[in-house]
């Protein structure tokens, strides 16, 4: 008789805990349900304040020696071309020069390729500029037919762009995410009959920065346009706010 009191109590008690618990756990989910995460965007339009620009030139002959002394004058006339047109000493950074052995190739009667005798050596080398003077190197780059009228076997690359007061652009769309996060979450708690209580969360997203009116696709480590002069960044924000 006195087990089944205490086996009726110990239930009983542990039914009133499970109704504890449970009102517990409606209580938080209810919590955790009433809030509002609103993702707000920053943008940014700027003008790019550095340029880098290279080209290589390169040599051939079958002695080691008068290629880099055939390298050496053209390395001279690219060089004096690039004072003559305003560019820095300073500037002007000659890469180490790349030599390549070069062998004559054929495919014998069977069709398999075959390397045949030692023919020269292939000498290249990179000259490149990093400069503030955007428009200067950029015109520059459109020009650089006139070196290779001189008599050099020039190829030119595409100018890259890049922007150094960066950091001040992301605080700047930060700041402007931020804001407008918040101002569409204060709407939706508004329509709600709500208000807006604490902060619970903030994440921020990568920077995203690609030419203006471009179709260029965001990546999830995040976008940087080198090719465009003219540049777009933005940010998103996700705040977590409580709802009263």
């Amino acid at each position: 008789m006195n087990k089944n009191i205490i086996a009726i109590a110990i239930a009983a008690l542990g039914f009133i805990i499970g109704l504890g618990l449970l009102g517990n756990a409606i209580k938080n989910r209810n919590k955790s349900e009433n809030t509002i995460s609103v993702t707000g965007l920053g943008t940014k339009q700027f003008t790019s304040d550095l340029i880098t620009w290279s080209g290589s030139f390169s040599k051939n002959n079958v002695d080691l020696k008068s290629a880099y002394d055939e390298l050496a004058i053209d390395r001279k006339i690219i060089n004096d071309y690039l004072i003559s047109k305003g560019i820095k000493q300073g500037e002007i950074v000659f890469s180490s020069v790349d030599i390549q052995k070069q062998f004559r190739s054929y495919n014998d009667s069977n069709g398999n390729y075959v390397q045949g005798e030692f023919s020269g050596y292939n000498l290249t080398q990179k000259v490149s500029i990093e400069s503030k003077e955007v428009a200067k190197i950029e015109n520059l780059s459109r020009n650089i037919t006139e070196i290779i009228n001189r008599g050099v076997e020039f190829t030119s690359s595409a100018p890259n762009y890049f922007y150094t007061k960066l950091a001040s652009v992301k605080q700047e769309m930060i700041a402007a995410a931020t804001k407008d996060a918040k101002e569409r979450a204060e709407k939706i708690a508004e329509n709600s009959g709500s208000s807006l209580g604490n902060l619970k969360k903030a994440t921020m997203g990568v920077i995203q920065i690609t030419a203006p009116n471009s179709n260029e696709d965001y990546s999830y480590g995040g976008t940087f346009n080198t090719s465009s002069k003219e540049k777009e960044a933005s940010i998103t924000i996700k705040l977590e706010y409580q709802v009263n």
